[in-house]
């Protein structure tokens, strides 16, 4: 058995700050990586020591194994934990790490290459009498094959990266006019994510629910389960919130569930965390794969077991056996987790890029790699942060979750807290008549803006009214034409205030007894309007506001009476970028006719993949992007003379 005396961890932000914070209080020194992007992380900073291994793209650092294994060598570290996400599910840097005399906190390589290929799990998994979803995992790749099998099967089917996860490399298909474009799309999709672009397809369940079980095995022969999570609430096959247990499921399903999971778990001797992932409806449930690794949700899992799982991974890699067996594993309660991401629902949740002015966490379980002051780039995963809420029942962990989302204050870039307060509080949610195609059918409602009202507006200049007031001198006496909140020496004092709301102006005038604002902690505040009290939550850059009340989330800007505003165009005669990315394809000529929604080009951001479309029928004039280039949000990419309908001047 060895002891571990240091870890590096190959991970960035959230799970790496969560491995360290686990390491410490088991009195494991840390060694952290970094890229040039992530110099002033949060991750660097806490642990006991920190390697630069390249610049900010993950090809040239995080996903290089080489460099990672000589900084833990140099380093002194006996182990490498990979974390989730970049190298944790691949067998050549495991297998690398044996080789450097170092232990891989993980599965064996072996594991990983047999449950790495979904089509070679599903085999396995026939093999040993779990029920598989009808579909397709052979060798043959070619579009002809691939297509033959979706149209056998029957449509809707799913198209799947069978070295993937996290909804890279997938496409749902519900007619064979759109097969090639949809498979195309998820090769390029899964080759530059996974460098495999192997595709599966399978029947695609209209609305099922999507159940995971987690699993352990250590290297004595001991396999348990430590019970499922509800997965069902996802957007493009991305996981959104989580549970555990599942509130689906009825006694007998659990264990059979359960029993399903170990068996897949002792099919390959299974070492270490996994997870077990099935699709289910009313009846069945149906293998779809299983993940050599820790997954992003555990901490529902550890929520209602008491168990540190990363603190299990740490034990069982140095050789320790399970010292409790599957009977004296008991979950209690219910747990619920929000993942929040940097990200504008109102921009089709494209990723959104630039500094934390401010931060503020609820009080409750929040695992996060940021800061306030970090900055968010678009290099990485946008996830920013993950709450969980956890209480003795379901009902209670919700009402714990929609208040702890109300609480949350992020200020200077765009995030999906608004889509995930009305979700969690969603109808269906609540009642759980949940299933994976929720989000897609209401996401008009779930990613609808509030609505700016008379109290959202007295809000808004009751955090004016606080910004024009001076602190005191020292000698306590304040002269009032020093003042700029509108002071009269005669009659009753009344001010204006302007605001700029979603493209429209709001005034309000202000009289002295009619309103007030008393600052409270931090950027709350009290406004008082007419007798009425109310809480609300205000952060300032420069003159823009980002506010917080009870009715919504609200982005203003303080229109100042004595400076010009300045404006924008917004046309149809160009193409530009919305988001920071890479032109990675050119898919129109300079001088085509086009048809709107025709596509132009594609441009990767976060590791997704965003289809850039002809604004209006005409013509592209003139293409300003090449393949490889690298833009910011804004850049011109292409010029576009749509046809004007009707007379012209």
């Amino acid at each position: 058995m060895t002891t571990f005396t240091k870890i590096l961890i190959a991970n960035r932000g959230e799970i790496a700050c969560r491995i360290m914070r686990t390491a410490r209080r088991m009195g494991i020194a840390t060694v952290a990586v970094y890229s040039d992007a992530d110099r002033d992380a949060l991750h660097v900073a806490m642990a006991d020591e920190a390697v630069r291994i390249g610049p900010p793209p993950a090809r040239d650092s995080y996903l290089r194994g080489d460099v990672i294994i000589a900084a833990a060598k140099r380093s002194g570290a006996q182990a490498i934990h990979p974390g989730y996400g970049f190298l944790s599910e691949n067998a050549e840097f495991a297998e690398a790490c044996a080789v450097a005399g170092l232990i891989f906190i993980g599965p064996s390589p072996e594991t990983m290459r047999l449950m790495g290929s979904k089509s070679a799990a599903k085999t396995l998994m026939e093999k040993s009498g779990v029920p598989l979803v009808p579909g397709y995992h052979g060798s043959a790749q070619h579009l002809g094959a691939l297509r033959e099998t979706a149209e056998r099967i029957g449509y809707p089917v799913l198209i799947k990266a069978s070295a993937g996860g996290g909804g890279k490399g997938m496409r749902v298909v519900t007619r064979e006019a759109d097969f090639a474009e949809a498979l195309a799309g998820a090769k390029r999709e899964a080759k530059a994510a996974f460098a495999d672009d192997r595709m599966l397809i399978e029947k695609y369940l209209s609305r099922p629910r999507h159940i995971e079980v987690q699993v352990f095995g250590d290297a004595h022969g001991n396999i348990v389960s430590l019970f499922e999570r509800e997965c069902t609430l996802q957007r493009r096959h991305q996981k959104v919130i989580e549970e555990a247990p599942s509130p689906s499921l009825t006694p007998e399903q659990r264990e059979r569930i359960w029993q399903a999971a170990r068996e897949a778990a002792k099919a390959v001797n299974y070492i270490n965390a996994g997870t077990v992932e099935f699709i289910a409806d009313a009846e069945n449930f149906y293998f779809i794969e299983m993940n050599t690794r820790l997954q992003v949700e555990h901490p529902v899992t550890e929520m209602i077991t008491g168990i540190d799982l990363v603190a299990w991974q740490i034990r069982v890699a140095m050789g320790e056996a399970f010292t409790r067996t599957q009977d004296q594993i008991k979950a209690r309660g219910h747990a619920i987790e929000a993942r929040v991401y940097a990200e504008d629902p109102d921009k089709g949740f494209l990723p959104s890029i630039g500094t934390l002015h401010h931060w503020k966490v609820p009080d409750l379980r929040v695992d996060s790699g940021y800061r306030q002051g970090d900055t968010i780039t678009p290099h990485y995963d946008p996830m920013l942060a993950k709450m969980i809420a956890a209480a003795p029942t379901r009902a209670q962990a919700l009402r714990q979750m929609m208040e702890g989302l109300k609480h949350f204050e992020v200020a200077g870039i765009a995030t999906n807290i608004a889509f995930l307060e009305k979700l969690i509080a969603h109808p269906d949610v609540v009642s759980d008549r949940m299933d994976t195609g929720l989000i897609e059918r209401d996401l008009a409602m779930l990613t609808a803006p509030a609505s700016f009202g008379p109290l959202d507006l007295a809000a808004a200049a009751g955090a004016a009214m606080l910004r024009e007031r001076r602190p005191p001198p020292s000698d306590g006496w304040r002269d009032p034409w020093d003042d700029d909140d509108g002071w009269m020496p005669a009659g009753e004092r009344r001010r204006t205030y302007s605001f700029r709301h979603a493209g429209q102006r709001h005034d309000i005038v202000v009289a002295r007894q009619s309103l007030g604002a008393t600052a409270r902690d931090g950027s709350a505040f009290d406004v008082v309007q007419d007798g009425e009290k109310e809480q609300a939550s205000a952060v300032w850059l420069g003159r823009d506001l980002e506010l917080l009340t009870a009715r919504g989330r609200f982005k203003l800007h303080w229109i100042d009476p004595y400076a010009a505003e300045a404006g924008s165009a917004i046309s149809d005669d160009r193409i530009v970028a919305p988001m920071p990315g890479t032109v990675t394809r050119i898919l129109a000529e300079a001088g085509a006719e086009l048809a709107r929604g025709a596509a132009v080009l594609v441009l990767e951001a976060m590791k997704m993949e965003h289809t850039l479309r002809a604004p209006a029928d005409g013509r592209l004039v003139a293409l300003n992007c090449a393949v490889g280039d690298v833009v910011s949000e804004g850049t011109d990419l292409a010029d576009f003379e749509p046809v004007r309908s009707g007379p012209q001047p």
